[in-house]
């Protein structure tokens, strides 16, 4: 799979491609029904099949620009474009535009007319039921239906348990702890991947080493601490994984990763681990002292281990 950043030509795709718009946060069921069915019409028609998403996505832009805090967003760009290949190794390739004041501000028939034609030569367009494009939302599906020079066709949502497979309810499971939820929407176990940075070692001096997974400066639905499995080139080990504001020892309002694997002693600095979270233990508490701290996490670790054994 091929990942274009920014402005594409169409020389790219001489005989057109297929293509579907979105920010696909976490590809979860809803998603990857949509790259099924992308790939399925793709593949009749003879086209490359190709997936348009924002960097930043449109609400955390806007967000910024209006001085509000950031919506949560499940997936970075790298587990975004993971997931996209994982699932669905058959897609060409990702377009990455950035979502910026120009871009938003791009009137929807010129969206239509630039970048649709006349950047990615689009021949068939597939997007979601509720697909809005173009300054001040002024696109939508029967304007994209109008246009002659391609298909547009829409997907309805995908129901799972009576429950709209959405990033929104997705993040609000994530919010509340419900990861079985989560995942059941998703398809797949909620997952965060970063490289293992120097941090403050304080696990260390606590009885309990901790990798530190650096992360992109975004929000994330999760808070407190978790049953995790982590993958990495030592294979996949099971673990606790501590994610918040570390209120007992910094008062930054930037989250953190903290991940002890069980039973590991070795060093893990410099390389890049995925972080699939199973189980929410509890929520982030702030502690009186260190040693409430050290007891606690010594409370964790063992309920952890005792769920992965259940």
């Amino acid at each position: 799979m091929q990942i274009w950043l920014g402005q594409t030509d169409a020389s790219h795709f001489p005989n057109g491609c297929a293509l579907t718009i979105g920010n696909f946060d976490g590809v979860h069921l809803g998603h990857q029904h949509i790259l099924a069915r992308l790939q399925h019409e793709a593949d009749a028609r003879g086209l490359p099949a190709v997936v348009m998403v924002f960097e930043p996505q449109p609400k955390e832009y806007f967000s910024r620009l209006m001085g509000k805090e950031l919506p949560p967003r499940l997936s970075p760009m790298r587990d975004k474009m993971r997931l996209i290949s994982k699932i669905h190794p058959h897609i060409k390739g990702v377009n990455v535009r950035r979502f910026n004041s120009e871009f938003a501000g791009i009137p929807a028939q010129s969206f239509i007319d630039e970048v649709l034609i006349g950047q990615l030569n689009v021949k068939y367009l597939l997007i979601g039921d509720d697909f809005c494009f173009g300054a001040k939302r002024q696109g939508n599906f029967a304007l994209l239906k109008e246009q002659t020079a391609f298909v547009t066709e829409n997907t309805s949502s995908i129901m799972v348990e009576n429950t709209r497979a959405s990033s929104t309810v997705i993040r609000e499971a994530l919010s509340q702890g419900d990861l079985g939820l989560a995942e059941r929407l998703l398809g797949h176990p909620y997952v965060l991947s970063g490289h293992v940075k120097h941090g403050a070692k304080l696990g260390r001096t606590l009885g309990c080493p901790t990798a530190n997974v650096h992360l992109p400066p975004l929000l994330f639905p999760l808070s407190g601490v978790y049953v995790v499995e982590v993958m990495g080139s030592f294979g996949k080990r099971r673990g606790v994984a501590s994610f918040g504001l570390n209120p007992t020892v910094t008062d930054s309002r930037n989250q953190k990763c903290e991940v002890h694997l069980f039973d590991w002693h070795e060093s893990l600095y410099g390389q890049r681990i995925q972080v699939a979270f199973k189980h929410k233990l509890r929520d982030e508490w702030k502690f009186d002292s260190l040693e409430a701290l050290q007891h606690q996490i010594h409370v964790d670790m063992s309920q952890a281990r005792a769920w992965g054994e259940a």
